[in-house]
């Protein structure tokens, strides 16, 4: 059976992760290893895992500095990648998946692979929110021949792109292409990530494996939603997809999404000042163009 390790990205949400982990830990496909990767928390998550120190499947790495999403997952996959896993399944720490979720990513997976005759990058879950519909924020980008698997009777659509919430990933992918980019901090490594290994070719979205993301309102991204409190994720936002639209893309792509920001900001009625800084933010993503990292066991 391949081995699994499942990697959870946790900040002050220790109520919420203790949850994950009882979910995790429960999979009907269990997961050799399960990474938590605490960003500094002050909430006393410490004192959470360290009720987990006498289970062997639990590995806790706790980092000195919070180094967001892209620098935790990036150092939980690495170091399940370290610990000899096939698979990384990665998700936040508000993310309950079903008892099944795992089984039927990697069964998933699997046949998709044996219907198309080739490896895949990526399998991801369908997100739900606490209510039971979709989760706006967290749905993939399909192919142009998103049915292909629907058609032949499989419960799974071709993907381009997904966000870090329940995604099994390869480790040959990690090998090819390697790690999530720190740089980013938050927002938007997520896509990068995916976008850069389905070059090999498509991930999938399996249909039959579904979490919960318990956010506290389901809502999909809004540069018309910009206030001071939440303006410092935008302003990484902004400054992550610029470079990505540029560097990986094209002038045209860059420009088209500066657009989009600075319409999305004026429909919103977003104030002036704030307004600079995201536009600051665009800016400074013309000269950022981090480079991936691979996995220390594979140098």
């Amino acid at each position: 059976m391949n081995k699994v390790a499942a990697v959870v990205v946790t900040f002050n949400r220790k109520d919420k992760l203790r949850k994950v982990l009882d979910h995790v830990l429960a999979q009907s496909h269990a997961p050799e290893w399960v990474v938590v990767v605490d960003n500094a928390s002050t909430d006393g998550t410490d004192a959470l895992l360290a009720s987990y120190a006498t289970d062997p499947r639990v590995t806790v790495l706790s980092l000195s500095e919070n180094t967001g999403g892209a620098g935790g997952f990036s150092a939980g996959m690495a170091k399940g990648y370290e610990l000899g896993a096939d698979f990384l399944w990665i998700m936040d720490d508000d993310c309950y998946p079903r008892p099944d979720a795992l089984e039927e990513l990697v069964n998933g997976l699997d046949k998709a692979e044996q219907t198309l005759g080739h490896q895949m990058p990526f399998a991801c879950s369908v997100v739900k929110w606490t209510d039971g519909g979709i989760c706006e924020m967290n749905n993939p980008g399909t192919t142009w021949d998103w049915g292909r698997l629907l058609s032949l009777g499989q419960q799974a659509v071709l993907v381009n792109h997904c966000s870090f919430v329940s995604v099994l990933v390869p480790r040959w992918a990690l090998t090819r292409f390697g790690l999530p980019l720190t740089e980013y901090f938050i927002w938007f490594d997520d896509m990068e990530y995916t976008l850069r290994i389905s070059r090999a070719a498509p991930g999938v979205q399996v249909l039959t494996s579904v979490v919960v993301h318990d956010l506290p309102e389901n809502r999909g991204v809004n540069f018309g939603q910009i206030n001071h409190q939440n303006v410092w994720k935008y302003e990484y936002g902004a400054r992550n997809e610029l470079s990505y639209r540029l560097h990986h893309e094209n002038p045209f792509a860059a420009a088209g999404f500066a657009v989009r920001v600075l319409r999305g900001m004026a429909q919103g009625h977003v104030s002036r000042a704030l307004r600079l800084r995201i536009v600051k933010s665009l800016l400074r993503g013309v000269k950022f163009d981090p480079k991936p990292k691979l996995p220390r066991s594979v140098l």
